[in-house]
Protein backbone atom coordinates (compact mmCIF):
# COMPACT_ATOMS: atom_id res chain seq x y z
CA UNK A 1 0.00 0.00 0.00
CA UNK A 2 1.07 3.56 -0.60
CA UNK A 3 1.82 5.77 2.41
CA UNK A 4 -0.73 8.32 3.56
CA UNK A 5 0.12 11.54 1.76
CA UNK A 6 0.23 15.10 3.02
CA UNK A 7 -0.22 18.24 0.94
CA UNK A 8 3.12 19.92 0.36
CA UNK A 9 3.02 23.69 0.99
CA UNK A 10 3.30 26.16 -1.86
CA UNK A 11 6.71 27.88 -1.46
CA UNK A 12 5.49 31.22 -2.86
CA UNK A 13 2.25 33.21 -2.79
CA UNK A 14 2.44 34.70 -6.27
CA UNK A 15 4.87 34.93 -9.16
CA UNK A 16 5.38 37.41 -12.02
CA UNK A 17 2.53 36.64 -14.41
CA UNK A 18 0.85 34.16 -12.04
CA UNK A 19 -1.45 35.71 -9.47
CA UNK A 20 -1.96 34.65 -5.89
CA UNK A 21 -5.56 33.68 -6.64
CA UNK A 22 -4.54 31.55 -9.63
CA UNK A 23 -1.89 29.69 -7.66
CA UNK A 24 -4.06 29.37 -4.57
CA UNK A 25 -6.95 27.79 -6.48
CA UNK A 26 -4.56 25.47 -8.32
CA UNK A 27 -2.66 24.39 -5.22
CA UNK A 28 -5.19 24.53 -2.38
CA UNK A 29 -8.16 23.15 -4.31
CA UNK A 30 -6.98 21.03 -7.24
CA UNK A 31 -3.70 19.58 -5.97
CA UNK A 32 -4.82 19.22 -2.34
CA UNK A 33 -7.95 17.48 -3.58
CA UNK A 34 -5.88 14.87 -5.40
CA UNK A 35 -3.85 14.21 -2.24
CA UNK A 36 -7.09 13.54 -0.35
CA UNK A 37 -8.33 11.21 -3.09
CA UNK A 38 -5.12 9.16 -3.09
CA UNK A 39 -5.53 8.64 0.64
CA UNK A 40 -9.21 7.80 0.24
CA UNK A 41 -8.45 5.22 -2.44
CA UNK A 42 -5.75 3.61 -0.28
CA UNK A 43 -8.21 3.38 2.60
CA UNK A 44 -10.89 1.74 0.45
CA UNK A 45 -8.41 -0.74 -1.01
CA UNK A 46 -7.87 -2.20 2.47
CA UNK A 47 -11.38 -3.65 2.52
CA UNK A 48 -12.34 -4.06 -1.13
CA UNK A 49 -13.85 -7.43 -2.08
CA UNK A 50 -11.18 -9.00 -4.31
CA UNK A 51 -13.46 -11.92 -5.20
CA UNK A 52 -15.63 -9.55 -7.26
CA UNK A 53 -12.77 -8.52 -9.58
CA UNK A 54 -14.08 -8.12 -13.11
CA UNK A 55 -12.73 -6.30 -16.17
CA UNK A 56 -16.11 -4.87 -17.18
CA UNK A 57 -16.97 -3.44 -13.79
CA UNK A 58 -15.86 -4.11 -10.24
CA UNK A 59 -14.88 -1.95 -7.31
CA UNK A 60 -11.28 -3.17 -7.35
CA UNK A 61 -11.04 -2.28 -11.04
CA UNK A 62 -12.40 1.22 -10.44
CA UNK A 63 -10.15 1.84 -7.47
CA UNK A 64 -7.00 0.63 -9.22
CA UNK A 65 -7.82 2.54 -12.40
CA UNK A 66 -8.49 5.83 -10.64
CA UNK A 67 -5.49 5.27 -8.38
CA UNK A 68 -3.21 5.88 -11.37
CA UNK A 69 -5.08 9.09 -12.20
CA UNK A 70 -4.91 10.44 -8.65
CA UNK A 71 -1.32 9.37 -7.88
CA UNK A 72 0.02 10.82 -11.11
CA UNK A 73 -1.94 14.01 -10.46
CA UNK A 74 -0.17 14.39 -7.12
CA UNK A 75 3.28 13.65 -8.50
CA UNK A 76 2.88 15.88 -11.55
CA UNK A 77 1.49 18.80 -9.57
CA UNK A 78 4.27 18.58 -6.98
CA UNK A 79 6.82 18.65 -9.78
CA UNK A 80 5.02 21.52 -11.49
CA UNK A 81 4.99 23.74 -8.39
CA UNK A 82 8.63 22.89 -7.66
CA UNK A 83 9.57 23.82 -11.24
CA UNK A 84 8.36 27.39 -10.58
CA UNK A 85 9.89 30.12 -8.44
CA UNK A 86 13.13 30.62 -10.34
CA UNK A 87 14.49 33.28 -12.66
CA UNK A 88 13.94 31.34 -15.88
CA UNK A 89 17.67 31.17 -16.69
CA UNK A 90 18.87 27.63 -17.45
CA UNK A 91 22.31 26.41 -16.49
CA UNK A 92 24.26 23.47 -15.13
CA UNK A 93 23.74 19.84 -16.03
CA UNK A 94 20.27 20.25 -17.53
CA UNK A 95 21.49 22.85 -20.01
CA UNK A 96 24.34 20.56 -21.06
CA UNK A 97 21.93 17.66 -21.58
CA UNK A 98 19.45 19.76 -23.54
CA UNK A 99 22.16 21.23 -25.77
CA UNK A 100 23.51 17.78 -26.54
CA UNK A 101 20.19 16.01 -27.13
CA UNK A 102 18.34 18.83 -28.91
CA UNK A 103 21.23 20.67 -30.57
CA UNK A 104 20.51 23.87 -28.62
CA UNK A 105 18.35 25.20 -25.84
CA UNK A 106 16.37 27.18 -28.41
CA UNK A 107 15.57 24.00 -30.36
CA UNK A 108 14.35 22.33 -27.18
CA UNK A 109 12.30 25.33 -26.07
CA UNK A 110 10.52 25.62 -29.40
CA UNK A 111 9.55 21.95 -29.20
CA UNK A 112 8.52 22.22 -25.55
CA UNK A 113 6.35 25.27 -26.17
CA UNK A 114 4.69 23.66 -29.20
CA UNK A 115 4.01 20.53 -27.14
CA UNK A 116 2.44 22.80 -24.52
CA UNK A 117 0.07 24.27 -27.07
CA UNK A 118 -1.06 20.92 -28.48
CA UNK A 119 -1.19 18.84 -25.26
CA UNK A 120 -4.47 18.50 -23.37
CA UNK A 121 -2.96 17.99 -19.94
CA UNK A 122 0.79 18.10 -19.40
CA UNK A 123 4.19 18.43 -21.02
CA UNK A 124 7.10 16.70 -19.31
CA UNK A 125 10.80 16.94 -20.07
CA UNK A 126 12.01 13.60 -18.77
CA UNK A 127 15.29 11.73 -18.53
CA UNK A 128 14.93 8.28 -20.06
CA UNK A 129 16.75 5.71 -17.94
CA UNK A 130 17.00 3.18 -20.78
CA UNK A 131 18.26 5.44 -23.57
CA UNK A 132 19.96 8.11 -21.42
CA UNK A 133 18.46 11.06 -23.25
CA UNK A 134 16.17 13.91 -22.25
CA UNK A 135 12.91 14.03 -24.18
CA UNK A 136 9.64 16.00 -24.20
CA UNK A 137 6.46 13.99 -23.67
CA UNK A 138 2.87 15.23 -24.04
CA UNK A 139 0.14 13.82 -21.80
CA UNK A 140 -3.57 14.16 -22.49
CA UNK A 141 -4.43 13.29 -18.88
CA UNK A 142 -2.57 12.41 -15.68
CA UNK A 143 -2.53 8.75 -16.68
CA UNK A 144 -2.64 9.01 -20.48
CA UNK A 145 0.75 9.38 -22.14
CA UNK A 146 3.04 8.55 -19.23
CA UNK A 147 6.25 6.70 -20.08
CA UNK A 148 7.75 4.19 -17.68
CA UNK A 149 11.41 4.16 -16.63
CA UNK A 150 11.81 7.91 -17.11
CA UNK A 151 12.49 10.61 -14.52
CA UNK A 152 10.33 13.75 -14.83
CA UNK A 153 12.57 16.80 -14.73
CA UNK A 154 10.56 19.79 -15.97
CA UNK A 155 6.76 19.71 -15.82
CA UNK A 156 4.26 22.08 -17.40
CA UNK A 157 0.55 21.88 -16.54
CA UNK A 158 -1.57 22.98 -19.50
CA UNK A 159 -4.99 22.08 -18.13
CA UNK A 160 -7.16 25.20 -18.20
CA UNK A 161 -7.31 25.28 -14.41
CA UNK A 162 -3.59 26.11 -14.36
CA UNK A 163 -4.06 29.47 -16.08
CA UNK A 164 -7.73 30.36 -16.74
CA UNK A 165 -8.07 32.89 -13.88
CA UNK A 166 -5.11 34.91 -15.16
CA UNK A 167 -5.19 34.24 -18.89
CA UNK A 168 -8.60 32.96 -19.93
CA UNK A 169 -8.01 30.94 -23.09
CA UNK A 170 -4.64 32.55 -23.84
CA UNK A 171 -2.41 29.55 -23.23
CA UNK A 172 0.55 31.02 -25.12
CA UNK A 173 0.98 33.92 -22.68
CA UNK A 174 0.61 31.53 -19.76
CA UNK A 175 3.45 29.39 -21.15
CA UNK A 176 5.53 32.57 -21.49
CA UNK A 177 4.94 33.30 -17.79
CA UNK A 178 5.77 29.72 -16.83
CA UNK A 179 9.08 29.81 -18.69
CA UNK A 180 10.04 33.18 -17.13
CA UNK A 181 9.53 31.64 -13.67
CA UNK A 182 11.24 28.33 -14.40
CA UNK A 183 13.35 27.03 -11.52
CA UNK A 184 16.21 25.29 -13.29
CA UNK A 185 18.09 24.90 -9.99
CA UNK A 186 15.34 22.52 -8.90
CA UNK A 187 15.70 20.56 -12.15
CA UNK A 188 19.42 20.22 -11.52
CA UNK A 189 18.69 19.02 -7.97
CA UNK A 190 16.58 16.19 -9.43
CA UNK A 191 19.42 15.31 -11.80
CA UNK A 192 21.77 15.18 -8.81
CA UNK A 193 19.31 13.15 -6.71
CA UNK A 194 19.19 10.39 -9.32
CA UNK A 195 22.88 10.72 -10.24
CA UNK A 196 21.93 11.21 -13.89
CA UNK A 197 25.16 12.91 -14.93
CA UNK A 198 27.23 9.86 -13.96
CA UNK A 199 24.63 7.54 -15.43
CA UNK A 200 24.86 9.44 -18.69
CA UNK A 201 28.67 9.33 -18.72
CA UNK A 202 28.64 5.58 -18.09
CA UNK A 203 26.37 5.15 -21.11
CA UNK A 204 28.94 6.90 -23.33
CA UNK A 205 27.33 10.33 -23.35
CA UNK A 206 29.59 13.32 -22.68
CA UNK A 207 26.95 15.45 -20.90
Amino acid sequence: MLPMLETKPLPYASLPGLSEEQLKQHHDVLYAGYVKKVNEIQDKLKNVDLSEANATFSMIRELKLEETFAVNAVKLHEGYFANLGGNGQPGGAILDMINQDFGSFDNWEQMFRAAGICARGWVVLAYDLDWNVVHNYSLDAHNIGDVFNAVPLFILDVYEHAYFIDYGTNRKDYIDAFMKNANWDYVNSVIEKYDLVNRRKMSGKTA
